[in-house]
């Protein structure tokens, strides 16, 4: 049994990156909800013991895949961070259009269920924001534009926490079902209310129609119903 057991987990990491990488694929094609753990399985060949080896449940994996599009996401905010020629503001402006590129988010709106109806993936969403997205981006560049004259306030923390509790939840169509018209209207009320300090554009036109965009193709009617685990 040893023997067996050191066999069938010689190169764990191999393992991991096909499972993460075909739910990852199945989430995008069918929905977070739709696809199932059987098709996970179907689809890479692995039995029900490799797989719960390395993840206890679709959830898990689901936490999984999202933690390293998170990573990738993290990786290009750190270059935008970090660029030299930008102010602050600027760097804003990037760091938005950047997090919705339709490469790296449209498969999220694909993939994802509604976080209102999902209460421990809309938890996870904002513990992000407070915990990474707030204190490792956004604020780090909102005090660069407080330097720079780019951005005028004097809480650089509640502002961040501000702005990005704003867009990544009441703006996102993620979170609940939205019409375009409702988008619109959030990221016009969005646009004023940060004028103030400086920061307009953030929500431009190319990033309302992208948001629009993504309303029409998140979470599209179910076929047969939803599978389960």
């Amino acid at each position: 049994m040893e023997g067996c057991f050191t066999a069938r987990n010689k190169y764990p990491e191999e393992t991991v990156r096909k499972i993460l990488d075909t739910a990852e694929q199945l989430f995008i094609e069918k929905g977070y909800d739709r696809a199932s753990l059987q098709d996970i399985l179907d689809r890479t060949g692995l039995s029900k013991g490799a797989i719960y080896h390395h993840f206890a449940s679709k959830e898990d994996i689901f936490y999984a895949v999202c933690d390293r599009i998170g990573r990738r996401n993290g990786e290009v905010l750190s270059q935008v961070r970090d660029a030299p020629a930008l102010n602050g503001l600027e760097k804003l402006r990037t760091m938005f259009k950047a997090s919705l590129q339709p490469e790296r988010q449209a498969k999220m709106f694909c993939m994802m269920p509604y976080l209102m109806d999902n209460p421990k993936f809309l938890a996870a969403e904002m513990h992000s924001i407070f915990t990474e997205v707030v204190p490792c981006f956004v604020e780090p560049v909102i005090r660069q534009g407080m330097a720079d004259g780019s951005i005028h306030t004097d809480r650089p923390r509640e502002l961040a926490e501000a702005m990005m509790m704003l867009s990544d939840v009441w703006i996102n169509p993620i979170v609940q079902p939205s019409t375009p018209e409702q988008i619109r209207a959030r990221c016009e009320i969005y646009d004023r209310l940060f004028r103030s300090f400086g920061i307009e554009g953030l929500i431009d036109q190319e990033i309302v129609d992208t948001l629009v965009r993504y309303t029409e193709m998140a979470h599209p009617p179910s076929l047969d119903g939803e599978a389960h685990d």
